[in-house]
């Protein structure tokens, strides 16, 4: 698969998981995060059961490792994002786990000792700075949920970054499959575990119709489909062009958001998706425009 279509992909993928903050956000008023995590992931799980029993019943131990500690690194973030959200707000939530755009290059660096390319690093630096005119954060209080979510968000870089060091010698679908039912069972658990040391106290559950759309939605099309497609394709991008196009996901969810609860997007808003979308296109296309200014300059 070339790199390009594997980004098209990822842009697909962040654009389905924008509408995500809108269907969890009708899940929750029903119950609390981590007990809708738990039945999320718990319909995630046992469908990929189902689906690919014979892959997962012949997984190796590495593959299950592996699997595992990406589940980790993935329920870090979302159970660290969860809570700090009992204690800051959506928008410096959204602003602070879209910084994964800048941490993901130095985890990158660290982990794979790879160097980021110049138009990549201005690509960044425009998508860090339309995803700050987007959501706009008031940081004139920082409190323990603000820097639970950046914690989070060192999560989901790691996340990144190790997806493309366990899959980019896969070749066969079937590790994809093992990869996917071990984060699946990881996620779980951690959810598990939190929601009693955590939400016990406090858990709520009211089945209705609603829920049940919000469940089914999450947990088989932003959970089975997004994950695997996640897990199939990054291998042909770098972690840092992921996380540029995760980027986008705040954007995304203020469209839904907009389609969904009628709330307005203001001016601003629309200059930082602007911005974000040109920081992307520069790290997409910053080697061509080089190459094809180059060229023109020696014709």
């Amino acid at each position: 698969m070339k790199s390009f279509n594997a980004e098209l992909l990822l842009l697909l993928i962040t654009f389905i998981w924008g509408s995500t903050f809108s269907w969890t956000k009708i899940g929750l008023d029903y119950t609390t995060p981590f007990a809708y995590n738990i039945l999320r992931f718990s319909i995630a799980l046992m469908l990929t059961i189902l689906i690919w029993k014979k892959s997962i019943i012949r997984i190796q131990k590495q593959t299950f490792i592996n699997g595992t500690i990406l589940g980790a690194f993935y329920a870090g973030g979302i159970a660290l994002q969860a809570i700090g959200l009992n204690f800051t707000t959506v928008t410096k939530s959204a602003f602070i786990t879209g910084l994964s755009v800048v941490f993901t290059p130095i985890v990158y660096r660290i982990v794979q000792n790879k160097k980021i390319p110049l138009h990549q690093k201005a690509g960044i630096v425009g998508a860090a700075f339309g995803l700050w005119l987007f959501t706009k954060p008031d940081f004139g209080n920082i409190n323990i949920g603000d820097v639970l979510t950046l914690i989070s968000t060192f999560f989901w870089a790691f996340y990144l970054v190790f997806m493309n060091k366990y899959t980019e010698q896969i070749k066969k679908f079937d590790k994809t499959a093992q990869l996917v039912f071990s984060q699946f069972l990881m996620i779980t658990t951690i959810n598990l575990v939190g929601m009693v040391v955590y939400d016990l106290s406090s858990i709520k559950f009211e089945f209705n119709n609603l829920l049940i759309i919000s469940l089914l939605f999450n947990g088989i099309v932003a959970s089975i489909l997004l994950t695997t497609i996640h897990t199939h394709v990054q291998k042909f991008t770098t972690p840092v062009k992921a996380a540029l196009i995760f980027s986008l996901e705040p954007v995304f969810a203020g469209i839904f958001a907009m389609i969904i609860f009628n709330e307005i997007l203001s001016i601003g808003e629309y200059i930082g998706a602007l911005i974000l979308f040109i920081g992307i296109i520069i790290s997409e296309f910053g080697e061509t425009f080089r190459t094809l200014l180059l060229k023109a300059k020696t014709d």
